[in-house]
């Protein structure tokens, strides 16, 4: 098949069986979000090989010079009616079509054909698969791209220096919302901005929210919106709309030499004192000698500076400034891109923060079962009688071995016994106060002490469930730090009675408790 114009013919109908199969693939409902995104992915698989087969059409179809010396060779010459290279060719087509078949019936590799069969037999409706590649690409915070992962990007956050005051998981949520209106992190102080911390976390967090997007909008041009918002970025920092992004000290340097324009100028130096003292001073340097010497053996002199106002430096300050904020241009690059990756992202950032105020509200055995229903798979149809035999079979191979006793992860399965053991959920902490309950690993238990049971165990003692009581797990130890707390507090009002004095009409003075008996026995 070395004819070009074979290659462009089988081109087409590879194109066409791509559409055929998109077309195919989208035209079914999918009830799920999970099979909603397995079909998007295949769908994006299958455009980038429709877009590669259009490519090199685009390129056949430009090759004119092949083309024509491959149609100048099949054709006959004018005064000749000899077409034997065209029939030597009709007969290698024919030769090869009769050696591979099934280049006629389809064209397509095995795979796509392989995945058409699966769509026609009724495979979108099997249940979700522990192997599903695309369950792969997130994590479990993430629930196969239905929220934001940002626990790692908010630590950060919270490390920069100069932030002031650090932001819970939910705040930083509402700053990343707010990213709609304004760019991202105006409220952040400027030296916080040009540090070089600020630079790498929103590095960070830009290259996490491209990746997300890429594997939870995988139909979604993501790269070209990209393209056009830095194309739209470069047009406003060369116009110098965006501002926030100079050095301080430029900016205090540029309101030193843009003052009033007053001082003596230096035509030798060409330099601008605003004090005649210091003026005084630089003649007797060898910077202003050499420079007068220079300026007498110039046939040309400098001009005078009418305005008072030092051209040659304003110009070096104009400079220092443009250095100084084109060394902060690929943090505010990113800041921009950042903020039209959060602006397209404004859907999956709401249902994150809704989950996360939802699961603050769950107590710890609330948010493990919620991880074993998910886990469990969806119900099934009701099978006729006779297929009960081979339902409680399937049942049976698909129990998780699990001889541990380890618990359940976010996917359903045993959690690594080395995460097991590095949380110390195989030590036992038991509380009297919750009825001898055990909560095994030092994170449940350092929980318990805000859950309903603990806090319904101090009421049952009629004591209140405050920081005073965390650590205490016997009813003796809590009862007995109740009766010091007692003890103390009324030996504070004990001593605040008798440091307050007080002044009888004859002048003399008494704490207030011998005041008050000196009065009841009437002797004063």
């Amino acid at each position: 098949m070395d004819s070009i114009i074979e290659v462009q013919r089988h081109t087409h109908e590879e194109i066409e069986q791509f559409e055929r199969a998109l077309y195919t693939i989208l035209s079914k409902p999918q009830p799920t979000h999970e099979s909603r995104l397995q079909v998007e992915h295949k769908t994006s698989q299958l455009l980038d090989r429709l877009s590669s087969r259009l490519v090199s059409l685009k390129n056949l179809y430009e090759d004119q010079d092949t083309r024509k010396a491959e149609v100048d060779s099949l054709s006959a010459h004018p005064h000749q009616n000899d077409l034997s290279t065209f029939y030597s060719r009709v007969g290698k087509i024919q030769e090869h079509y009769a050696k591979y078949p099934d280049a006629i019936v389809s064209g397509l590799d095995p795979e796509l054909a392989a995945f058409l069969e699966e769509e026609e037999a009724g495979g979108g409706d099997e249940e979700y698969e522990e192997d599903d590649p695309v369950a792969l690409l997130f994590s479990g915070e993430e629930a196969y791209g239905k929220y934001l992962d940002l626990y790692a990007n908010h630590t950060t956050y919270n490390n920069l220096k100069n932030i002031g005051k650090r932001l819970g998981y939910l705040q930083y949520l509402d700053v990343l919302l707010a990213a709609q209106s304004e760019p991202v992190h105006q409220e952040l102080p400027k030296e916080c901005r040009l540090s070089r911390d600020y630079e790498l976390y929103i590095k960070a967090l830009h290259t996490y929210l491209a990746s997300f997007k890429k594997r939870a909008l995988p139909l979604v041009d993501s790269e070209f919106q990209q393209r056009e918002a830095e194309a739209e970025f470069n047009k406003k920092w060369d116009a110098g709309e965006i501002e926030g992004w100079e050095e301080a000290r430029q900016t205090k340097s540029a309101a030193n030499s843009e003052g009033n324009g007053e001082g003596i100028w230096c035509a030798a130096c060409q330099k601008l004192y605003s004090k005649q003292t210091v003026y005084d001073a630089h003649l007797t340097s060898k910077k202003h000698i050499k420079a007068t010497q220079k300026q007498a053996s110039s046939p040309e002199q400098p001009p005078p500076n009418p305005n008072g106002t030092p051209q040659p430096s304003t110009n070096g300050y104009a400079n220092g400034q443009a250095i100084a904020k084109d060394k902060h241009r690929t943090a505010a690059l990113l800041t921009h891109l950042t903020t039209q990756l959060l602006a397209s992202l404004a859907l999956v950032l709401n249902e994150t923060k809704s989950n996360v105020e939802r699961r603050f509200s769950l107590t710890a055995r609330e948010r493990e079962q919620e991880l074993l229903e998910q886990s469990k798979p969806p119900p099934a149809a009701a099978a006729p009688a006779n297929g009960d035999a081979n339902a409680e079979e399937e049942e049976e191979e698909e129990r998780i071995y699990n001889p541990l006793k380890l618990p359940l992860g976010w996917d359903g399965k045993p959690i690594p016994y080395w995460l097991y053991k590095l949380h110390g959920l195989g030590v036992e902490y038991r509380c009297e106060i919750c009825s001898d309950h055990v909560y095994m690993g030092r994170k449940n238990f350092d929980r318990h002490f805000q859950e309903s049971r603990h806090a319904f165990g101090m009421r049952a003692l009629g004591l209140p469930n405050t920081k005073h009581f965390h650590e205490i797990t016997r009813i003796e130890d809590a009862l007995a730090l109740a009766e010091k707390l007692k003890r103390e507090g009324r030996h504070e009002i004990f001593e605040q009675e008798t440091m307050e004095e007080l002044e009888d009409e004859e002048g003399n003075v008494y704490n207030r408790k011998t005041y008050e008996d000196l009065k009841k026995q009437g002797l004063i």
